[in-house]
């Protein structure tokens, strides 16, 4: 269903008993609602959670940004590396007041909230700009945004601005897709190639915007560092991160847990910058962890 939330139009699903506790996912870079999946979702609901999924701004069926231009990527990132101020289309914290306005409009007063990778810093942003939206937090394999942690290797930078060998040809686009989640995913948890076909096969036919990607990920890059906004932070807050990713290096996990008062911090090994079916039970339990100490 569509919802308006924060003067835009967001795609949002929800799941489960309206009495529950609410419970919203937040996906992450160019990823949309269904990087959820439903079997990952019912686990939720069958914890007694209410769980709300939904599309970014400019990702799957949710409101498009075109009219905002096409970023110079390479531009960005000499400036994001000297230093420099980037101008984003839109930033980090509009997409936390999206979220806010998502609650609003379901009314909602507060809820849990869980974040992955870019949802995570989406998910910073909403305890600190609204506090009193959030209930606990859940960050998976996300970042402070300190230029002292660790970036990705060389070989993920470049494969995260790589093109499709044919950008208009449905099965190009998947493959390239498969390549990439082939590069950052668990060496521990390696997922069968039929899986990441099916997976990211329906997420490219259900909506493929490259365009929006490449404007999250510049207003990631503007975001900057949120290390001193995160001792605002007082909900309770699990941490979960891997210890192989070559995305987001686990040393910023590290870095979270020591920013935020009271965080508990769970490091999986052999997990890297992907959502593994087997580590499902253990992203559940401290997704209901956090929630239980609220």
């Amino acid at each position: 269903m569509q919802i308006s939330a924060n003067g835009i139009a967001l795609e949002v699903e929800d799941h489960g008993s309206p009495s529950g506790e609410p419970l919203v996912l937040i996906m992450g870079l160019g990823m949309q609602l269904v990087a959820w999946h439903p079997a990952f979702v019912a686990m939720l609901v069958a914890r007694g959670f209410r769980v709300i999924r939904f599309d970014n701004r400019d990702i799957g069926l949710s409101q498009r940004f075109d009219h905002l231009g096409v970023p110079n990527l390479a531009l960005d990132s000499i400036r994001h590396a000297v230093g420099m101020k980037i101008s984003a289309p839109y930033t980090v914290a509009d997409m936390a007041d999206d979220t806010a306005g998502l609650l609003a409009a379901l009314g909602i007063p507060a809820a849990h909230i869980c974040g992955a990778s870019m949802g995570g810093m989406i998910a910073q942003q909403l305890a600190v700009r609204h506090p009193q939206r959030v209930k606990s937090l859940t960050l998976i394999m996300t970042s402070s945004g300190s230029r002292r942690l660790p970036g990705p290797t060389l070989k993920v930078r470049s494969a995260l601005v790589s093109r499709p060998a044919d950008p208009n040809n449905v099965q190009s686009v998947i493959e390239h897709s498969v390549k990439l989640y082939r590069l950052i995913g668990s060496p521990g948890y390696p997922a069968p190639e039929a899986y990441l076909q099916e997976r990211l096969g329906q997420s490219v036919r259900r909506s493929h915007r490259p365009a929006g990607t490449a404007r999250q990920m510049v207003a990631i890059a503007a975001d900057g560092n949120r290390s001193k906004l995160l001792a605002r932070i007082t909900v309770p807050t699990q941490i979960i991160h891997g210890q192989a990713d070559p995305l987001v290096p686990v040393p910023a996990g590290r870095d979270l847990a020591a920013k935020i008062a009271g965080a508990e911090l769970d490091l999986i090994a052999g997990m890297g910058h992907d959502l593994p079916t087997e580590l499902w039970p253990r992203f559940v339990s401290g997704i209901a962890s956090a929630a239980a100490r609220a």
